[in-house]
């Protein structure tokens, strides 16, 4: 395989393009200026510096090499064996650039590859194929996920990636099957390779949906019982974060497809065959995703359900409480005017009673307990008893 060069390729970088920051505003903004050449890079100051690892393998052989510059790689790509330059991370100015020149990129490629994030996207150039992916990976430190772009570039018999990141991928397996030769992978050529990186991808994100259905779990049983303003966050928080599963896997669903239906010669009839397999698992996911946005929404709902029914709990309680209140406060009203019975015998008889307190408290008593019983028979406090259990 002859791998053309492009002449004096001039790839432009341009430095970030940042708002000016207004007051209570952290915002930053990196979008190409109005009117920029095409090809024009922007290089992220925090972006980790490039490193490239070369695994060059066939049905009989497979090497690992740590590379310092995309030039080491140049004669692996001309044999018959399969080379996958995996390069990770996007701060290197310089190696980047070599990319472009040693693999003979158009310099819209490597404006997609650099410029993150893209959208899942397939695009097809005269003797390669650019697929952008979306890699969802579980945080270690904290709860959540991350998401970061994938770059594939396929050739004949080499396939590119380039990614964010290079402290994790979902690739580990990939590795070890090309080096205990497990399975058919290394019986096959580039574009098998490009097809169980993507097949990969697609399967994280099942692990994260599992733990979102776990959690969607949890919160109804938590909405019901006992809704509270950490709960309202909790569903905020999922749905948002189910809407970013959402963005990277629905136009990661129609690439898998425009790379099934469209064709290419870099991919062969078999391996379309296991794309198909893995177009079913994004359909899968993507249904997952929407079943979980559904149930988070309908959370809502139940949360402001439960709300209004707590309310009116708390107002039957002290509508119960005032009820059974009124009379004893009009008995002891009555009995507190303290008329003079001295000046009139129709001034509160009662007053000079012998028997005239006790008789008041047993009167008040009477009617406590008989409104009591009355609001039980009506299972007044039915719902009351139900939720102490809970507690």
């Amino acid at each position: 395989m002859v791998v053309k060069r492009l002449q004096n390729p001039k790839l432009i970088v341009q430095p970030e393009i940042v708002q000016p920051e207004e007051e209570g505003s952290s915002i930053d903004y990196f979008y190409d200026v109005p009117g920029s050449m095409p090809g024009t890079l922007r290089i992220d100051a925090d972006a980790p510096p490039s490193e490239i690892v070369l695994i060059d393998y066939s049905e009989t052989n497979a090497v690992r090499l740590q590379i310092e510059s995309p030039r080491d790689c140049a004669e692996y790509l001309d044999t018959e064996s399969v080379s996958w330059v995996d390069v990770k991370g996007l701060g290197s100015e310089d190696i980047l650039n070599e990319l472009g020149e040693v693999f003979s990129l158009h310099p819209l490629v490597l404006e997609d590859v650099v410029n993150v994030p893209q959208r899942p996207k397939v695009e097809e150039y005269e003797e390669q194929l650019l697929l952008i992916a979306r890699m969802v990976m579980l945080r270690r430190s904290s709860s959540g996920f991350h998401t970061e772009q994938v770059s594939f570039v396929l050739g004949r018999h080499y396939l590119l990636t380039v990614q964010e990141e290079p402290e994790r991928d979902c690739f580990n397996a990939i590795r070890e099957r090309i080096r205990t030769s497990k399975g058919t992978i290394r019986k096959h050529k580039a574009d098998y390779l490009m097809y169980a990186l993507l097949d990969s991808i697609v399967d994280g994100f099942f692990p994260i949906l599992e733990r979102y259905g776990e959690e969607i779990e949890d919160l109804e049983d938590e909405v019901v019982e006992n809704p509270t303003h950490k709960t309202l966050e909790k569903i905020h928080k999922i749905k948002r974060e189910l809407l970013t599963l959402r963005r990277s896997i629905w136009p990661q669903r129609d690439a898998i497809n425009s790379l099934i239906r469209d064709g290419s010669d870099l991919i062969c009839d078999e391996v379309r065959v296991y794309l198909r397999d893995c177009y079913d698992h994004a359909v899968q996911v993507l249904d997952m995703v929407e079943t979980y946005r559904e149930l988070a929404s309908s959370l809502m709902d139940v949360y402001l359900s439960s709300v209004s029914n707590k309310m009116n709990e708390v107002m039957k309680f002290l509508t119960i409480v005032s009820t059974i209140f009124i009379p004893l406060t009009f008995i002891a009203g009555v009995y507190g005017m303290n008329f003079n019975t001295d000046k009139s015998p129709l001034n509160m008889p009662e007053l000079s009673w012998y028997w005239g307190y006790p008789l008041c408290w047993a009167v008040m008593i009477t009617i406590a307990v008989t409104l009591i019983f009355f609001f039980k028979r009506k299972g007044w406090f039915e719902n009351f008893s139900a939720v102490k259990r809970k507690e």
